[in-house]
Formats: C-alpha cells, structure tokens, sequence
C-alpha cells in the first residue's frame, strides 16, 4: 500500500469530491469480480469512489484495508459508505498530451491595425424638438 503525505491526500479528497462510486461493493462482499472492476478503474482513471452496502464502520475499515492491500492502491478518505481509493497509474498507460502547433496565418489573413480611438467632437444625441418629441402641455 502506498503512503501518502497530508498535503497529497488533500489534494486528492479536492480532485475526489465531485466524482460519483463507480464501483459497489453488497451483499456478497470482496469478490474477485469486484477486485478486478476496482483495478481496471484504478488504470483507467487513477482515482475512484467505492460505494458498500450493509456493513458497520469496522467491516468497512478492514475492507478498504483488505482492497489496498490487494490492488496496491492507496486509501484517502473514508466517509461513511464511501471509500476513496487512489493507484498512480502506470508510465506505459497514461495518456501522452500532443501538442500540435498552431498554423501560421499568411501575411493577408492578418489583422490590421486599427486607428486609435479618437472622440468626436460634435454631439451625437439630437434634441428633443428636433426629433419631433416635444410634450403636449395643453389637453385639449
């Protein structure tokens, strides 16, 4: 199992608390159809929550014990029916990020350069009278 600092399972409860239980584990307990769920999501997403069912605070304990111990992951939180499990995932797994360079623009698809902004001096906001808006005073 693998130990982490305070500040890395800080970190890592931050990453975890949006995320939904991917894997349930009920009635029939650590099976090795379970493990085997909880370790294929271990690779493919690294960090993941863990949902059981129907077992009091110590079972759920020695179960966390029980499932990193057995697929090497490292456990962060444990909130009541939630566990929070975290593996890194394998160098030859992980997704290598390309970077594709941006293609350079012709010289006629730049912009041009704009004037600078300059107020004018004349106002633009006509008079009242002048666009036939003048009140009625009388009314009759």
């Amino acid at each position: 199992m693998t130990d982490l600092t305070p500040a890395q399972r800080r970190e890592l409860r931050a990453r975890a608390h949006h995320l939904n239980p991917v894997v349930s584990v009920a009635g029939n307990g650590l099976s090795p159809s379970v493990l085997a769920e909880i370790d294929q999501n271990l690779k493919a997403h690294e960090l993941i929550k863990v949902r059981v069912y129907g077992e009091d605070r110590d079972a759920r304990s020695q179960l966390m014990a029980d499932i990193c111990e057995q697929t090497g992951a490292a456990s962060v939180q444990h909130i009541g029916n939630i566990l929070v499990l975290w593996r890194e995932a394998p160098v030859e797994d992980k997704p290598v990020a390309e970077v594709k360079p941006k293609p350079a623009r012709p010289a006629a698809d730049k912009p041009k350069a704009r004037a600078p902004y300059s107020r004018t001096t004349t106002n633009s906001r006509a008079k009242p009278a002048a666009r036939g808006t003048a009140r009625r005073t009388s009314r009759g």
